[in-house]
């Protein structure tokens, strides 16, 4: 076990102690400003293996007919298979993510979607956007019913094109925004007076509500920063529709029954290529 805490005393035999998280704290950061973040989270030799496996699955895509979806110059989304990623276990099984999922999607929340990011050497500024539509719970009911947590895979630097995200925007009513999810121009000075570029080092996670405005900013070094993705939702949220979590049937039934039901999945006999939908419109060029 690579992680900082054991998944075996999370699943019913403790060896240690499990951390308390501060609820108000989970909930007062993710409905103000929009983003949390827990540093040293992972040791760096997991995260090392987690950047390995991303390597691998980003060639793989790259040679497959729609296996990387091209979200501006040089930067790309790919959704991948948990079995294929070594350390899909202890992430989700990690006292602050379960904490942070229980707090705001309450104790039924659903894993819906694992990818990853490739922001490469040229990567322009993205246009500011939200990565989906803000649903009714969110616009009327005042709720958050997703969470996309983030974990990168190298230390960011400045010149690397952090991820940028103005803070408290997540509650915006958008009738004007292309799509639902790209604001007109015109609102651009707000978002930059409330921006925060944010440079995780290995080993540090973050959780943010996928509503609040935000961007990847140009990547000016001769190095890519790729970023792990995992996106969450509560019973009543319908992010699945987008994406195919597939689990073979000896993957599945290595699984303990509590992460299984925390999954939204199908199981297959052989994994199958991701027909990936979630295109978001806009990001296919950049906005420099």
């Amino acid at each position: 076990m690579t992680s900082k805490q054991s998944s075996e005393g999370l699943l019913g035999t403790p060896q240690q102690a499990a951390p308390q998280y501060d609820t108000s704290a989970i909930m007062g950061g993710l409905y103000g400003d929009g983003i949390i973040g827990l540093k040293g989270a992972f040791e760096r030799s997991w995260v090392q293996q987690v950047g390995q496996d991303i390597k691998v699955l980003f060639q793989e895509a790259l040679a497959r007919p729609g296996g990387a979806l091209g979200r501006g110059p040089n930067r790309y989304y790919v959704e991948i298979h948990p079995e294929r990623l070594s350390g899909f276990l202890e992430l989700i099984t990690h006292p602050w993510v379960r904490a942070v999922c229980e707090s705001v999607l309450g104790p039924d929340y659903k894993v819906v979607e694992l990818g990853f990011d490739v922001p490469g050497p040229g990567a322009l500024n993205q246009p500011w956007h939200r990565d989906f539509p803000s649903p009714q719970e969110t616009l009327r009911g005042r709720r958050l019913n997703s969470l996309a947590f983030n974990l990168t895979t190298v230390d960011v630097t400045e010149d690397m094109g952090p991820f940028e995200i103005a803070v408290g925007t997540q509650w915006d009513d958008g009738p004007d925004f292309e799509h639902g999810m790209f604001p007109p121009k015109s609102h651009y000075p707000r978002y930059q007076a409330r921006a925060q570029r944010k440079m995780p080092k290995m080993g540090d996670i973050s959780a943010r509500s996928a509503l609040t405005i935000h961007r990847g900013t140009a990547n000016q070094s001769d190095k890519s920063r790729p970023v792990l993705v995992l996106g969450v939702d509560a019973p009543c949220a319908r992010n699945a529709d987008r994406h195919d979590l597939q689990l073979t049937r000896r993957y599945h039934d290595s699984l303990p029954p509590e992460v299984r039901r925390h999954l939204t999945y199908r199981v297959v006999e052989e994994l199958q290529p991701i027909e990936q939908v979630h295109t978001i419109e806009g990001l296919v060029m950049g906005d420099a």
